[in-house]
C-alpha cells in the first residue's frame, strides 16, 4: 500500500529548532502537512482534535515525556492505530525497552538524516 505524503504529520519537541530539523526533513521526503507541538499535553490535545497518519515525538519533555505521551496514545482507542516514533538523544537499552513496552512503532537515536528518517518512516508505515 502506497504511503499517502498528504497525511497529517505530527511532530513534538520542546526544542524549537529539533522542530524546525524534522519538518525540513519531512518536507524532503515529499510530506508537507506537518503539525507541531510543543510538549506531550499539547500534542494529545491535537491528537484528540485532528487526524494524523503519523507522531514523531521527542522523548525528553517537561511536563509530559514522550514515553508518557505515547502511553496515552496507546491508551486510546481512537488514537491506538496511530504509528509513533521517538527520537532521542540517548540509547540506553532500558529506555528502548520502555518505549517498546509502551507500544512504540520505532526508534531514532539523535542525530539523523532524512535516509534515516525514512527508512524508519518505511518501516512503519511501508515504502514511499
Amino acid at each position: 500500500m502506497a504511503v499517502d505524503k498528504n497525511m497529517n504529520v505530527l511532530i513534538v519537541d520542546d526544542y524549537k529548532t529539533m522542530l524546525r530539523i524534522i519538518r525540513n526533513l519531512l518536507k524532503q521526503l515529499g510530506f508537507n502537512n506537518v503539525d507541531e507541538a510543543t510538549d506531550g499535553a499539547m500534542a494529545l490535545q491535537m491528537l484528540r482534535v485532528g487526524t494524523y497518519g503519523l507522531v514523531i515525538s521527542d522523548w525528553n519533555m517537561e511536563p509530559m515525556t514522550g514515553l508518557q505521551l505515547l502511553r496515552e496514545v496507546r491508551a486510546d482507542a481512537k488514537l491506538k492505530p496511530v504509528p509513533f516514533i521517538m527520537v532521542t538523544a540517548e540509547s540506553k537499552s532500558e529506555n528502548v525497552i520502555a518505549a517498546k513496552e509502551a507500544g512504540v512503532s520505532n526508534y531514532i537515536v539523535k542525530p539523523f538524516n532524512a535516509e534515516t528518517l525514512k527508512t524508519k518512516m518505511a518501516s512503519v508505515l511501508g515504502d514511499f
